[in-house]
């Protein structure tokens, strides 16, 4: 048994992670404001993780064997996370994303180290507390994080580089009804020309990997996905659930935001690290319309 602390996990594939731990009898503790309740069996602390006094008081002088940090964006929350948690866990995991990539063009599987955390800026005066801001630099957000902890590490550390999720009936994210939206009312599909495939994961699979990499050893980036790129053409299988006709593309004009899902650079993962470790992904054919299907049947 793992004495684990959450960090977030109050939804989507956070929520299934949480209950992979209790399974297999770990002992998880969730630090949230106290925005959703926690688990039976789960202990609840309430804290903004923002406010690095708060934090640190809920934590108190509790010990954890493992860290998986669901909702670090900024390097200022990487900071204080550095900070509250040295000394009071074995290890650490943060999620991050496939968008620390962001800025590359590359028609192979991007590997992890393709991004130099050592020439990474941390810019912690940056307004990373606008949403918008961070919105708008999401990418780079989670780059900057992943460079705090990378250029003095408290702990043994590991940033998980998810693909974009897809599944779930509680998926919040909006990005597949853009498409069966379109479908339904018979509109064209904005995308960019030429596009490019991307990496994908359901979300019960990043539930199971997460949970992996919470019990073992190795440490440094790790990029988490699926087999089988998918384009947009392949996202669009929307279809097979709205029934509605086939898809129209239309080429965004310059300036104009794609649909998701539609890439104007090569930037899809590659899970060699992660297979050479020991996990072994599915492929997006085993699940693809099932997971349109539990998005978009609700």
């Amino acid at each position: 048994m793992s004495r684990v602390c959450v960090i977030g996990g109050s939804r989507y594939f956070g929520k299934r992670l949480i209950r992979r731990l209790l399974e297999r009898g770990d002992e998880v503790t969730v630090v949230n404001r106290g925005s959703a309740p926690a688990p039976e069996g789960v202990e609840l602390l309430v804290a903004d993780r923002n406010d690095e006094a708060a934090l640190r008081a809920a934590v108190g002088d509790r010990h954890f064997d493992v860290v998986v940090d669901q909702v670090c964006y900024t390097p200022v929350q990487a900071a204080i996370a550095r900070r509250v948690f040295e000394g009071r866990t074995a290890r650490y995991v943060m999620t991050s994303t496939i968008e620390v990539y962001e800025h590359e063009d590359a028609p192979g599987g991007v590997p992890e180290d393709a991004v130099d955390l050592s020439a990474v800026a941390v810019r912690p005066e940056l307004p990373w507390g606008d949403p918008v801001f961070l919105d708008e630099h999401y990418g780079e957000g989670k780059r900057q994080a992943e460079a705090v902890f990378a250029a003095a590490p408290a702990f043994p550390y590991v940033t998980v580089r998810v693909a974009h999720v897809l599944g779930g009936a509680d998926d919040f994210t909006g990005r597949l009804e853009h498409y069966a939206d379109r479908l339904r009312a018979g509109e064209p599909i904005a995308v960019d020309v030429p596009g490019h495939p991307s990496t994908y994961i359901h979300v019960e699979e990043i539930a199971d990997f997460l949970a992996w990499v919470a019990g073992a050893e190795f440490t440094g980036p790790v990029n988490a996905h699926a087999h089988g790129p998918l384009d947009t053409a392949d996202v669009a299988a929307v279809r097979a659930v709205t029934g509605g006709p086939e898809p129209v593309y239309r080429p965004v004009a310059e300036g104009e935001p794609a649909s998701p899902f539609s890439f104007a650079r090569a930037y899809g993962m590659s899970n060699a690290r992660a297979e050479g470790l020991g996990f072994r992904f599915s492929h997006t054919g085993d699940w693809l319309a099932a997971a349109v299907a539990e998005s978009l049947t609700r």
